[in-house]
């Protein structure tokens, strides 16, 4: 699967204001790894910022006024992103102001929506930590993401952080290839007996097993702050240890 982790930075809060795109920042991901490629933009936007936002990112119009403008890079753009999942922070804001790039550019260009599948990281983190802030640095800071050089808001850079915070949010989540299995219906099952008198196999742990183990475990403690194994632990009044063969 192809995933492109985007980020955005604009003159505004409001494309509907006619606030514009004045950066952009992707980093391509193939079966959850960085490929390397990236694609990163900035745009002028012919267009003032609104109070505040040029303090966010640092972006000034005079930075901007010989960049080129968004329909100048459009088609490179969507090539780099056509087909791909797009893993976005706060998503309806960014598709938002893209979408209305590509109206302003022509309606044959159509909608972000149907050129890739959207994920957004922000729901993603509502659901795993209710109730708590989830802005970009809040995900870092929970799942052990270095964000110290942050300063400013830059798309590339926050796409990269993004990536590492979407990985986190995400960690253990695999495709187990059950779409193509076969299902057995009850009819089609063969009978089988179990013999309860035989003693059951021993599964015998090394010392190495045990090393992996801790530091696997280690690693979901500073992303999660916990581990299922720690839960299965604590409900088992703690025997749930393993011991070296």
């Amino acid at each position: 699967m192809r995933q492109v982790i985007l980020d955005t930075e604009t003159t505004g809060l409001s494309w509907e204001r006619g606030c514009r795109v004045v950066e952009i920042g992707c980093v391509e991901f193939v079966e959850r790894r960085p490929t390397g490629r990236t694609f990163h933009r900035y745009l002028n936007p012919d267009v003032d910022f609104e109070p505040g936002a040029s303090e966010v990112t640092g972006l000034t119009l005079d930075f901007l006024s010989d960049k080129p403008r968004f329909a100048e890079v459009i088609d490179e753009f969507l090539e780099f992103i056509d087909g791909a999942e797009l893993v976005i922070h706060n998503a309806a804001f960014d598709i938002g102001f893209l979408d209305n790039e590509l109206r302003l550019c022509g309606t044959h260009y159509g909608c972000i929506a149907h050129r890739c599948r959207v994920e957004d990281t922000l729901l993603l983190a509502r659901k795993r930590y209710p109730g708590q802030r989830n802005s970009l640095d809040a995900l870092c800071r929970r799942l052990g993401v270095d964000n110290a050089h942050r300063q400013l808001h830059g798309a590339l850079l926050d796409a990269q952080l993004l990536a590492e915070v979407y990985i986190g949010l995400t960690s253990g989540q695999t495709d187990l290839g059950f779409g193509d299995a076969v299902v057995e219906t009850a009819n089609d099952a063969l009978p089988f007996e179990i013999d309860l008198s035989r003693p059951r196999p021993r599964v015998l742990v090394t010392a190495d097993d045990i090393a992996a183990h801790e530091s696997r475990l280690a690693v979901l403690r500073k992303k999660a702050g916990t581990a299922m194994w720690d839960r299965i632990s604590e409900a088992a009044g703690g025997d749930e240890t393993l011991a070296p063969a």
